[in-house]
């Protein structure tokens, strides 16, 4: 549990780790001790195609449900989707013999995973669809997730250097697709990139709706949230056409949104804590990433000017 800046306390919570139940390098077990070790108050296990329950949840961490549902192959031209199931109460009605068959568009698996994960309870995220070579037209041809990683610290670590997917995330919000965006690790080696991509959530928003998963599952639909490396990260909406960012100290500070160029939109400096930024005629969105001295960034919501 965290305080920020606010007084406000708050739940670190990751939501993409895998272990030797797939292709990870350490067991649930070891996994769960290693993240509790890093301050970490929730955890998803979400190994490939190998639903994990919450049934092992300890006094000490708490376990969401989750398992990631990888289609269409290793062909980014047709679509490579990672689909990130947390927080079903029961297994998904999903198999991969029958859902990823070749003559299925990938895109179509894609959107039976969704289906499935939020029947059985749960929130579908898009995992790193930079590292995916996922396009926009793909991400549409998806429908809506719960929320898409803007974040996946793995992709960074071992994996195509494609951590990042902002440019795809303004390029859909610019046509009106506008999810939750969240941090991971996606956690396989367990050599230095865990503990570098999590979301910090509201305590009190998790308590108010009962705690525990579903609490969690709450917030995160709710985006009481802020993604980050470590960071911290507030931004309020202080008039129609006004946006304040209250931050740790942090050598920038950007506004990002459709509008291709706006003044004010980049500040940058030593130690800045707080910035404001005034909307410019044609913008739809803006959102707010923020990078520290050491290079570890944060990243708000996306707030709709529509």
């Amino acid at each position: 549990m965290y305080t920020d800046l606010y007084g406000k306390r708050r739940l670190k919570v990751g939501l993409h780790i895998h272990t030797t139940l797939s292709d990870g390098h350490k067991t649930p077990e070891e996994a769960l001790e290693i993240y509790k070790k890093l301050g970490y108050d929730a955890l998803a296990i979400t190994d490939h195609w190998v639903y994990t329950s919450a049934d092992m949840t300890r006094d000490d961490i708490l376990l969401l449900s989750g398992c990631e549902y990888n289609v269409g192959g290793n062909d980014a031209e047709h679509g490579v989707y990672h689909i990130v199931g947390i927080g079903m109460t029961n297994q998904p009605d999903l198999d991969i013999n029958t859902v990823a068959r070749p003559e299925i568009p990938s895109h179509e698996q894609a959107r039976t995973v969704i289906r499935e994960i939020r029947a059985a309870g749960g929130l579908a995220i898009l995992a790193h669809p930079a590292w995916s070579l996922n396009t926009p037209a793909q991400i549409l041809a998806i429908g809506d997730t719960d929320a898409l990683e803007i974040y996946n610290s793995v992709s960074d670590w071992g994996m195509s250097d494609r951590p990042y997917s902002g440019l795809l995330v303004d390029m859909i919000a610019s046509v009106g697709y506008q999810p939750p965006l969240i941090a991971t690790d996606d956690t396989h080696y367990y050599t230095g990139e865990e503990g570098r991509g999590f979301i910090m959530v509201d305590a009190e928003v998790v308590e108010a709706a009962g705690g525990g998963m579903q609490g969690i599952l709450h917030a995160i639909r709710h985006q009481h949230f802020y993604a980050t490396q470590g960071p911290e990260l507030h931004v309020t909406r202080t008039d129609e056409n006004t946006f304040k960012v209250l931050c740790s100290p942090c050598q920038k500070i950007v506004f990002l949104s459709n509008v291709v160029w706006t003044n004010g939109r980049v500040h940058r400096g030593e130690g800045l804590t707080e910035a404001t930024y005034t909307v410019s005629p044609g913008e739809t969105f803006i959102r707010v990433e923020i990078t520290d001295k050491n290079g570890l960034a944060a990243w708000s919501a996306v707030y709709s000017l529509t």
